[in-house]
């Protein structure tokens, strides 16, 4: 048995394989497995995102015919150990941000769109 406990939050994605390549290439997480175009599991430390694409049962219709859809701004937190170069880098590899790096007392944050446009926090700590 796992001793490190894990905390699952669920995606809603456009695209599983696109979703599954942008984590696992630009952000350090592993692929615990995949099912696209409906499902991807993948995990970095004690934390595991759920992909849910179309078709899968977490994209199914609620009961007032409203359907979930990627973005808001609920979101994970990225530990980095420097943030302007992480930027840096992602950025040359084409990824699109909803802003720039914002400083306060505890750290320095920025939030990175995935592919599907829901977003991740990556944080420095001051």
């Amino acid at each position: 048995m796992n001793s490190e406990p894990t905390v699952s939050v669920r995606y809603m994605t456009l695209d599983v394989e696109k979703s599954v390549e942008f984590y696992v290439s630009h952000l350090g997480f592993e692929l615990e497995w995949k099912q696209p175009p409906a499902f991807g599991a993948i995990k970095l430390g004690a934390l595991r995102i759920l992909l849910s694409g179309p078709g899968s049962s977490g994209a199914k219709p609620m009961p007032d015919g409203s359907t979930p859809i990627p973005g808001g701004w609920n979101r994970i937190q990225v530990f980095v150990d420097d943030i302007a170069e992480k930027v840096q880098v992602l950025r040359a590899a084409g990824c699109q941000f909803r802003g720039e790096i914002v400083k306060g007392v505890g750290g320095s944050q920025i939030i990175l769109d995935d592919p599907s446009g829901n977003p991740i926090e990556l944080w420095q700590s001051a």
